[in-house]
């Protein structure tokens, strides 16, 4: 997956993106809500695949990239709207540490939501 120098951008985006979701109101059907958040995940799990893959030794911007997937992750587990039986939070915080295994458990969760075109299984 490529979307071509938009990382820093994207990091953005996928901030304001999770905080704007979580401004809805108590009205929005539940499942909407999740879809939304798990959404706002794998833009940010994407992003950070892509600065990781693009970084050529700039590691604040990796960095970045990874605290933003944590935080999405971390919005998911407080809110509750993980799906079933996924730790994305854990999974996540080791991702953005280099343990493959956890990254392709949180990739493979995008992919379950039908977000697979946002991120990439690792190689």
């Amino acid at each position: 997956m490529k979307r071509g120098g938009r990382v820093a951008a994207g990091v953005g985006v996928a901030v304001v993106v999770a905080v704007v979701v979580t401004g809805c109101g108590s009205g929005s059907d539940g499942s909407e809500r999740q879809k939304a958040q798990m959404r706002s995940y794998c833009v940010a799990l994407g992003d950070w695949q892509e600065a990781r893959d693009e970084a050529n030794g700039d590691t604040g911007v990796v960095n970045g990239a990874g605290d933003a997937a944590l935080a999405a992750a971390r919005h998911l587990d407080q809110s509750g709207l993980e799906p079933a039986g996924s730790d994305l939070l854990t999974d996540t915080s080791h991702a953005v540490n280099g343990d493959t295994t956890s990254e392709g458990r949180a990739v493979s969760s995008c992919d379950a939501d039908g977000f697979e075109t946002l991120v990439h299984q690792p190689s």
